[in-house]
């Protein structure tokens, strides 16, 4: 049965482009919702077009510059890889489409504060995909951290590291992806760190061997430093497993807050023992939550979860932490949005 949205009005028709892995998830999920209708798809590859279309039963284009494409649409879910986001949603930023851009935004800050700009000019959402934002155990957690229930943050990790065999992914690819695990994984620590504990103002960032001989950054470690004063550890890795039931610890003065793959807990210093809360990662749900938040940001019923500035801000930290990279890991000023904060 199809979940409906809180407002009422005409479904929103959304267009999908780009018809790769990332974009099965969305279109299984559109096929579901009510508030939304999946108007068109698009891919250079017309086999993969023509294969969306027909489960969607909607439109198919090899050309997201098609005017029949924009005018079939209110919005567009952008799921290209990385190096054409710049270029694709700034077309229908300036078609005054709605755009959900998957992670990262842009491959390089000067193209994400264009896309920021342009979307204010146009009064036009721009939202960038980032999916922890949506987790319920992640939404919990803020209401715990901003209840004061651990006290006041103090240092915080997170833990995203498994072995995958990338040789062979656009993802290891810098002209497509702008970089490794650091611009890949790293774009989503960052964002559940500024959702949490706030604007970042410093990072640095040191890379471990190079396994796999990609030619890219396989493992890193960061330091991220939040304008609160939580310092934060980050491991990144394609390269080996790191076991970890839970990705995120977040130490209080009082207390310690913990988000994990299967379930999350908490524990103050007041107890004896742990309290669980949530159930863990469940990437479908969180995907659902994030097109449903897009949908009513567009028709003015919620409030987009992440802005164009919070996007704008992802992108300027990992440009700061390549930076560090490039710098004997010394500590880098983020620039831009966050320094303003």
């Amino acid at each position: 049965m199809a979940e409906r949205n809180s407002g009422p009005g005409p479904p929103v028709r959304i267009g999908v482009i780009g018809c790769g892995r990332i974009a099965q998830s969305y279109l299984e999920i559109l096929s579901n919702l009510s508030s939304a209708e999946l108007s068109a798809v698009a891919d250079l590859r017309v086999e993969a077009a023509k294969a969306a279309a027909e489960y969607a039963s909607s439109l198919y284009f090899t050309d997201y510059l098609d005017q029949s494409l924009v005018e079939a649409v209110d919005a567009v879910l952008i799921c290209t890889p990385p190096n054409t986001h710049h270029e694709i949603g700034r077309w229908f930023l300036s078609q005054k489409k709605a755009v959900l851009l998957e992670k990262p935004l842009t491959l390089a800050a000067a193209e994400a504060e264009d896309l920021e700009e342009l979307s204010r000019k146009q009064d036009c959402l721009l939202m960038m995909a980032s999916k922890f934002r949506y987790l319920e155990d992640i939404v919990k957690a803020k209401v715990m951290l901003e209840s004061g229930l651990i006290g006041r943050a103090q240092l915080a990790e997170i833990t995203f590291a498994s072995r995958v065999d990338m040789k062979d992914r656009w993802n290891s690819n810098p002209e497509i992806s702008g970089g490794g695990v650091l611009i890949d994984h790293g774009a989503h620590a960052v964002d559940i760190v500024r959702f949490l504990l706030g604007p970042i103002v410093e990072v640095n960032a040191n890379s471990g061997p190079d396994v796999q001989g990609l030619g890219v950054e396989d493992s890193v470690r960061l330091g991220l430093h939040t304008t609160s004063g939580v310092l934060t550890r980050v491991d990144l890795t394609w390269s080996f497993d790191k076991p970890c039931e839970h990705f995120l610890s977040i130490y209080g003065n009082d207390g310690l807050l913990q988000v994990g793959w299967q379930g999350s807990r908490y524990r103050d210093d007041g107890r004896q023992g742990w309290t669980d809360f949530g159930s863990g990662y469940d990437k479908s749900k969180a995907i659902k939550r994030q097109l449903m938040n897009f949908i009513d940001a567009i028709r003015h019923q919620q409030l987009p979860r992440i802005t164009a500035q919070d996007a704008l801000a992802s992108v300027q930290v990992i440009d700061a932490a390549y930076a560090s990279l490039g710098d004997e890991g010394r500590w880098t000023s983020v620039k831009g949005i966050d320094d303003r904060i």
